[in-house]
């Protein structure tokens, strides 16, 4: 079906923003902000828009509340709003997962669900000597750029609802990466997440201008230029005194100015710059976000350019019940396991099926300590001990570690405990990206 946005003017390029490093964005000026967005459309008879807001394992985003204050904002007009959360490779959301994000107001009707394997559509190629030439030779194989089908399905506006902060494939993520990724199909998932493991995660997280963004950027500009995307971006910030989420940015726009300035700020306040390596680590997995060592392994890949050699990460993970959320993924994760770039590389070159999900690869190359630091996960009831060191991790009695490392008793940051032992707490990986000063003097 072709796009009813075609026959319309395309929407010029525009940012428009808001935020500081001190700055408290109120739920009245969010809902400010998107008015005045709207407002720049309201010549183009919008009759039908389409939301992209991240899944719950990005609920600190706040692109929730986003979300359901654009629904009443448009909906009242006449206008048909439509949800399809950017789920990538993740489960699909459940209703209690949709609820409590979302909030009781928009009828579950108005969420459709994204099939990475096969409800998309193929756009276009990026031609492998474009990837040559971003990654400095590392690899050079062509992508398919695909994405989900219910782009194309006549809607007025896009709005790509997410938030920027460091991230393990692109660098810093969202603007065009909720596209290709969040509703992206499973070769352009697959290899743009091999090409920021085989081009080194250390050099792209934190970091605005990499091979992936590259990629991501020119699939959307090449390719998809013709669909009437707009981005709304947020900078978030965790509160260590009162423990909650605070927006210090909103960013919308059409084009890269939004983003680079979200990015700007994100650098300054989900950066976590320390003088000298951290000997001990321990991370707490919230149970209801983290359920999967795919999302789970943040732990990992957000503390490893901190962590000493010969250091230890402790992670608590009370709701880990897999490793992949998909099956497939699960599977090669649980076959071949965390165990460095070596051998995941090797793997890879004698095994089809790896090459075939090159994502899976990359994702047990982030996942390891590359034989540097120690790695214990700390499992619930769903995740044996034997599950846990067959992938290539240490093992740890869960309700002893949470005595002793008690996250309702531990800060953010540097703790002593009474008995002299001293470790840094991250109660909530997803959120910041922990590194020295000296990698981004």
């Amino acid at each position: 079906m072709t796009s009813s946005s075609t026959a319309a003017a395309p929407i010029p390029t525009f940012c428009l923003g808001r935020g500081g490093p001190d700055t408290v964005i109120t739920a009245a000026e969010k809902a400010a902000f998107l008015q005045e967005l709207l407002a720049r459309f309201e010549g183009r008879n919008l009759r039908r828009v389409l939301l992209l807001p991240p899944d719950f394992t990005r609920f600190n985003s706040n692109a929730g509340e986003l979300c359901r204050l654009l629904y009443g904002l448009l909906t009242p007009k006449g206008v048909q709003v439509d949800i399809l959360p950017a789920l990538g490779t993740h489960v699909p959301m459940t209703e209690k997962e949709i609820r409590h994000m979302f909030g009781p107001d928009i009828p579950l009707a108005a969420f459709k669900v994204h099939d990475w394997r096969n409800g998309i559509r193929h756009v276009g190629d990026v031609p492998g000597d474009k990837l040559k030439e971003w990654s400095g030779g590392r690899v050079e194989y062509a992508v398919r750029v695909e994405v989900s089908k219910v782009l194309f399905d006549g809607y007025d506006l896009i709005l790509s609802v997410g938030q920027i902060v460091p991230h393990e494939v692109v660098g810093m993520a969202n603007y065009t990466k909720n596209v290709l990724v969040g509703v992206g199909g499973q070769d352009t998932i697959n290899k743009s997440h091999f090409l920021g493991a085989a081009y080194g995660m250390e050099r792209i997280m934190g970091r605005s201008d990499t091979p992936v963004r590259r990629l991501f950027n020119y699939g959307v500009d090449t390719f998809l230029g013709d669909l009437p995307i707009v981005y709304i971006l947020t900078v978030m910030q965790k509160n260590r005194a009162t423990q909650g989420m605070e927006m210090r940015g909103l960013y919308a726009g059409r084009g890269p100015a939004a983003f680079e300035i979200g990015c700007r700020l994100s650098q300054r306040v989900n950066l976590d710059l320390l003088e000298k390596p951290l000997r001990k680590i321990v991370v707490y997995l919230d149970p209801e976000e983290f359920k999967s060592t795919w999302l789970g392994n943040k732990a990992v890949y957000r503390t490893r350019m901190v962590l000493a050699d010969a250091g230890e990460l402790i992670i608590l993970a009370p709701g880990l019940r897999e490793f992949g959320e998909d099956p497939e993924i699960d599977r090669l994760i649980r076959k071949y396991g965390y165990h460095g770039t070596p051998a995941t590389l090797a793997a890879v070159a004698a095994n089809a099926e790896l090459r075939n999900n090159l994502g899976a690869a990359a994702h047990l190359i982030h996942g390891s300590s590359e034989d540097r630091f120690s790695i214990t996960y700390c499992p619930g009831p769903k995740m044996s001990h034997d599950e846990i060191r067959r992938a290539g991790f240490q093992a740890a009695d869960l309700d002893t570690m949470l005595k002793r490392y008690d996250p309702a008793r531990l800060t953010d940051g540097l703790n002593r405990l009474p008995d002299g032992e001293e470790l840094f707490f991250i109660s909530n990986p997803a959120l910041g990206l922990w590194a020295l000063k000296q990698h981004f003097a």
